[in-house]
């Protein structure tokens, strides 16, 4: 019987700027392209064995994974130098495993969706474009919420969620891109950081 070979696997870390976590990016798309998956906790992460196994690490307080990286959230009372190492080693043996980071499957695209008014498609479609990039960038996420009286909410998470300079991206980066691209919008809130 022919053994399945394992699949290389490279992993560099790369700082962000929340001091208390560390984007593990890997050389192969983990999900697919747009769709990301937060993990607050070790219950919430019933569709991933990967984030459950990085919870059993006592340090670890969050566990996001979107596109081609994992980013994981330490405690603050851990420095990364004492976990860094033991963390992407197990990662990577996870990965070389052949297992899915996670989970699931979508049968439509869940950032669209066909009965959205027209200022919400494009409110997602700048979000999309412009701004999921630049964030995915740092180790995180933005997720459209909601639009109600030209107030935009969304979800930030990842890296940005406890990020002490969230809100700074959210006012001086997010805000002033959809208000000057779309009159409709006039304020974008974050909810649960």
């Amino acid at each position: 019987m022919l053994k399945a070979q394992a699949r290389p696997v490279h992993l560099y870390m790369e700082a962000n700027p929340n001091p208390n976590s560390l984007k593990f990016v890997a050389n192969f798309m983990l999900v697919d392209d747009g769709v990301s998956f937060d993990y607050p906790s070790a219950e919430s992460a019933e569709n991933s064995q990967l984030a459950k196994e990085l919870f059993n690490f006592a340090a670890v307080q969050r566990v996001f994974i979107a596109s081609n990286f994992v980013t994981v959230t330490k405690s603050e009372e851990v420095e990364w130098p004492e976990i860094q190492t033991i963390i992407r080693d197990h990662i990577k043996q996870y990965l070389e495993s052949g297992q899915k980071a996670v989970q699931a499957s979508f049968d439509k695209d869940p950032l669209f969706d066909e009965n959205d008014s027209e200022i919400v498609k494009k409110i997602k479609g700048i979000l999309d474009e412009y701004i999921r990039p630049a964030v995915e960038q740092d180790g995180g996420a933005i997720v459209f919420h909601s639009f109600t009286d030209g107030v935009v909410k969304v979800l930030l998470q990842g890296s940005c969620s406890g990020c002490p300079s969230s809100t700074i991206t959210l006012k001086a980066g997010i805000q002033n891109l959809l208000t000057r691209m779309l009159p409709e919008v006039k304020e974008v809130v974050a909810e649960g950081i």
